[in-house]
């Protein structure tokens, strides 16, 4: 008993010991394609620091063999084996005891090991694909977090930085991938043993293997780095796109961060079972098939976007993650709310047509809507647990994170912020930094209090609401902490306020530090706050400052931000009860002439709360409410038509599809009949010209919405094309449409198709989001299959979009307490966080059906605005 108890120092912590560091990595690795099974050895050079008999490091799901572990010191005279090798699951970590102390300074660990290459998208794992009709494997990592150790014993975290030499044995004919350009490489008989160049010093969750059969397509930059994206075999074509955006992005990144990229290569792999969206391992970056592949026949303008915005966040990644990386996970905001904000400038940059920041804006409601929440989290967020880490790969690491950046940025002024950051990597170059090291060189840089004034927005949750008074010839500013619950929070920001009055032609600065402020007014104009959004803040307005506004917005005088930030506040108060809905309704019809694609599609993604809310609050006036949005999105649908035009802007071709669904969803029987008809032509032919990519969730959409259980045909013949296609796009395009059908019966069986094997695990969330209708259907649903579900997916952060997806849908606190009943017992650290959020919008929304219920001339508004 008394040798367990020595082992007790090293369980439970959130870190490893610090007495020895890993300084070289030289691992083997051979798997197997067939058995699905992969052996390995690797050497550790180690830096003893301190005198020890022991050494911890972690290792989860691998069989190690214990007699293989041994320890040889500098000189290489003295060999010690292993007393007792000790695997702890819980705290995924083994410690090794020797016969006697370590002496302190470099020495050689060894440890030879085993595993299985599992089919859950994360360590060394496997994915399928299907060559000339047969069935295969490939063998690819996904480390990041804290899963290196489920393919060699490492220490696992980030700030314990080291070379990697890596070597591979592998079937002859198939590619093998690495970090680095390979070195050297023997075939003998059917078997292939490559060795990789030895990397630069980088983290363990960067260390990445890609083995299987891949075409690829290849370019260089002008300095000569070549630069290849590897797919399926007869999609190479598919990969320009994102080839094209890599090697200007390289080039771009270059001059803005004053350093080049500092590998001999990059690869980007399009990998068909993939959890997250694309992974940024150094010189070999791992994508989901969506987020890489890009065809003119069956990619929409919204997937161009997509392939062009993840390609230029994960090599923004290179720099920001990769040479400078976050010290512990509580940084994890500076490698995602950077790669996140840079990303848009890179895209700004190469597409300059998209008006790019302008659609950033989605981000920023993102980490609004999340950070509205009581159960939010600060930027910077304590971990104490590797599983505690997925969670917070979430809107407030990248959304909040790249909007604060943003706000500073507009700040302190682009030139001074392009500077400091490129001081930043160059000083933090191969090594890693905190939050505070960031602050501290934008602070020498801009001569500003950047760590006073950051404080207050990473190292609490939430934001203020700004309230805007005119007091006689007086404007009046306070800050409250704002909630979507209506409640009261604690916290306290320095907000940088900017406003305009009247034109854009003079803006003010002021930095809010205090609880209220006071200006002079000399104006009977309309004043905006916030201008251009560049604020992670709401702001909400007194009745006559709002009216000025709302005719400013009619008079086309506000920028499309400017348009979109009124919208998206007053939709935040009047879901908070602090506005009613009556005055969000007024204001939606002041952008009856709207033509702007971000502020339509904000328009859209409200129109489909309301509609929701109103579905439980007021039943009655549904039919009106649907007909008040028709007609807001008929004007801007007929002004674009079914049928693309010559030369016609991304925008407007990502707008088509967007008001065309919400038009087919309303209800609307032209545009339904309209999709039936060019959904027919296509069934027909799979070439047609009226059923193009843009268009084409709009038609899915309006065909679910007319089946029913007795009349299937639509979604038997939606189910054919997902099967007969192998375009994943296209089919998260059909999962995406499915649910929404109005018949619960056939939502069951959409519910159910998800979970068989003709669905990818990685796609399952699509299809989830079920109507209102399909609601109830989906919570029985979910605590059926609960079992099954927490099984398939309970070890990666996809389980969370489930919970999500499911139960925010509701709004009763009846309900909210029968959800924390089911899961009372079935909680977990990884589903914890998401839980506590989607009840908690559970009891939002419930207390707005409440708020709309009290509300006196409601009717009659509705009524109103549906007859104008």
């Amino acid at each position: 008993m008394e040798h367990k108890h020595k082992y007790e120092q090293f369980k439970g912590q959130p870190r490893l010991p610090k007495f020895a560091a890993p300084r070289r990595y030289d691992i083997k690795l051979k798997p197997d394609l067939v058995t699905c099974k992969f052996s390995g050895a690797v050497e550790i050079s180690v830096d003893v620091v301190a005198e020890t008999k022991f050494i911890v490091f972690n290792a989860a799901d691998l069989a190690i063999d214990s007699s293989s572990v041994r320890f040889t010191d500098q000189t290489g005279s003295k060999v010690l084996k292993a007393l007792e090798v000790e695997l702890f699951e819980d705290d995924e970590i083994v410690v090794v005891e020797f016969p006697e102390n370590l002496s302190p300074g470099i020495g050689v660990l060894c440890v030879a090991f085993e595993g299985t290459l599992n089919d859950k998208m994360k360590g060394f794992y496997r994915s399928t694909y299907e060559h000339n009709g047969e069935k295969k494997n490939m063998a690819v990592t996904q480390f990041e977090p804290a899963d290196a150790r489920r393919c060699f014993p490492c220490w696992d975290e980030p700030a314990c930085k080291a070379t990697f030499k890596i070597t591979l044995e592998v079937p002859a004919e198939l590619v093998a991938l690495s970090n680095m350009p390979v070195f050297d490489e023997k075939v003998d008989g059917s078997i292939r043993t490559v060795c990789y160049q030895e990397s630069p010093i980088m983290s363990t969750y960067l260390v990445a293997v890609v083995i299987g059969l891949f075409d690829y397509v290849e370019d260089h930059t002008p300095d000569g780095i070549k630069v290849r994206v590897y797919c399926q075999v007869g999609k190479a074509s598919q990969g320009k796109f994102a080839l094209d955006v890599a090697v200007k992005t390289l080039e771009l990144y270059k001059k803005y961060f004053e350093v080049p990229y500092s590998l001999p290569k990059l690869d980007m792999v399009a990998i068909p079972d993939f959890a997250a969206g694309a992974m940024e391992n150094y010189g070999l970056v791992t994508y989901r098939e969506t987020a890489l592949l890009y065809d003119d026949k069956h990619s929409a303008a919204a997937n161009k976007q997509r392939v062009a915005t993840v390609v230029a966040h994960e090599l923004a990644h290179q720099w920001f993650g990769n040479l400078v990386t976050m010290e512990w996970w509580t940084h994890l905001w500076l490698n995602e709310g950077f790669a996140t904000w840079v990303s848009y400038l890179a895209a700004d940059g190469l597409f300059p047509e998209w008006k790019i920041w302008t659609q950033f804006l989605d981000e920023c409601t993102e980490g609004l809507r999340l950070d509205g929440l009581a159960e939010s989290h600060p930027i910077e967020v304590e971990i104490n647990h590797a599983a505690e880490i997925d969670e917070i790969f979430d809107a407030i690491s990248y959304r909040k994170g790249a909007s604060v950046i943003r706000m500073l940025q507009s700040y302190l002024g682009p030139e001074c912020f392009q500077r400091a950051l490129a001081s930043y990597i160059k000083k933090y170059a191969c090594s890693n930094a905190k939050t505070e090291d960031l602050w501290a060189v934008l602070e020498e840089e801009s001569g500003q209090p950047v760590t006073k004034i950051m404080n207050s927005w990473t190292k609490q949750k939430g934001y203020p609401v700004v309230s805007v008074k005119v007091n006689d010839k007086e404007l009046v500013f306070e800050q409250s902490h704002f909630l979507l619950s209506g409640s009261q929070g604690e916290g306290h920001w320095i907000v940088p306020l900017t406003l305009c009055c009247g034109s854009y032609a003079a803006r003010e600065v002021i930095l809010l530090e205090e609880k209220s402020k006071t200006l002079d007014l000399g104006t009977r104009n309309w004043i905006k706050v916030n201008v251009d959004q560049t604020g992670f803040y709401r702001v909400k307005y007194d009745e006559d400052l709002s009216s000025r506004l709302r005719c400013a917005i009619e008079t086309k005088c506000l920028s499309p931000t400017d348009r979109f930030g009124i919208l998206d506040d007053s939709n935040a108060l009047c879901m908070a009860c602090q506005q009613p809905l009556t005055s969000l309704l007024k204001l939606m019809s002041a952008y009856k002439d709207e033509v702007e694609y971000t502020v339509l599609s904000n328009l859209i993604t409200i129109s489909y709360k309301i509609t929701r809310i109103i579905a439980d609050a007021a039943p009655e006036l549904l039919n009106c409410i649907k007909e008040i949005f028709i007609k807001l999105f008929q004007y801007p649908a007929e002004k674009l038509g079914w049928d693309s035009k010559l030369g016609e802007s991304h925008l407007d071709a990502m707008l088509r599809g967007e008001l065309l669904t919400v038009l087919a969803q309303l209800g609307h029987d032209v545009t339904q009949n309209e999709a039936r008809r060019r959904y027919d032509a296509f069934l027909e032919d799979r070439n047609t010209s009226l059923l193009p990519p843009d268009i084409r969730k709009a038609a899915y959409v309006a065909v679910m919405q007319n089946v029913s259980i007795s009349n299937r045909s639509g979604y038997e013949s939606l189910l054919r094309v997902y099967r007969e296609s192998d375009e994943s796009q296209e089919k998260t395009r059909i999962l995406g449409s499915l649910a929404t059908c109005p018949d619960p019966d056939v939502v069951l069986e959409v519910l159910n198709f998800l979970l068989s094997s003709e669905v990818r695990s990685q796609d399952a969330i699509f299809g989830l989001n079920v109507g209102i209708r399909g609601r109830e259907t989906a919570w029985t649903w979910l605590k059926d299959h609960w079992d099954y579900i927490s099984k398939t997916w309970g070890s990666g952060f996809l389980i969370t979009r489930f919970i999500s997806a499911v139960v925010s849908q509701f709004a009763s606190y009846e309900k909210a307490k029968e959800v924390e009943e089911f899961f009372a017992s079935r909680t977990k650290p990884s589903i914890t966080r998401t839980l506590k959020q989607s009840v908690e919008r559970v009891h939002i929304n419930a207390k707005w059906v409440q708020s709309i219920q009290n509300e006196n001339n409601l009717a009659e508004v509705v009524k109103d605005l549906a007859q104008e």
